[in-house]
């Protein structure tokens, strides 16, 4: 089982865990607005906290939300470090092409995450020291077994193109 933190608050609705073992805390809109589709807006919490030295909040968007309306978090996830002393807001966005999304004072808009977090000590070198994995970034894993590994053309167009081919 996690240990706990206490977080020292004030709010005008405290965040809660829907169910036993949940990650994340739900936090309440102080507000009423209607998010246009495309549009963004900075909605706010009513909640400020102080978190202990060695952890940081989390702001994540709420997955029924997201699945559901199109309603995410711009700066996902939003950091609160615990020398931060203000409102907690977060920036909305409401990526459904058509349908405006109406959130009522109290509405559940994000989650709160508290997590321990570790501070680095930045050690400038020339060179990396080798990895398994190397410099190999987005999709350089590899296929699993339920996605179709490239056909033979289009492996020869990928090299064609990274030689000044045309496709």
């Amino acid at each position: 089982m996690a240990e706990s933190v206490e977080v020292l608050i004030t709010a005008s609705v405290v965040p809660s865990y829907a169910h036993p073992g949940d990650a994340g805390a739900d936090l309440h809109s102080t507000e009423a607005l209607v998010l246009g589709p495309g549009e963004r807006a900075l909605v706010g919490t009513g909640v400020s906290i102080a978190l202990p030295d060695g952890c940081a909040a989390f702001v994540v968007p709420r997955s029924g939300l997201a699945a559901k309306h199109g309603i995410t978090i711009v700066n996902s996830p939003g950091t609160v470090d615990a020398g931060y002393r203000g409102e907690i807001k977060v920036t909305l966005l409401n990526t459904d092409l058509t349908s405006p999304y109406e959130i009522s004072v109290g509405d559940r808009i994000a989650q709160l995450i508290i997590m321990p977090v570790i501070r680095a000590n930045f050690v400038p070198v020339d060179r990396l020291p080798g990895s398994q994995r190397g410099e190999g970034g987005f999709g350089s894993t590899g296929f699993s077994e339920h996605q179709a590994a490239p056909t033979t053309a289009q492996a020869d167009a990928s090299v064609a193109d990274t030689t000044g081919g045309t496709l």
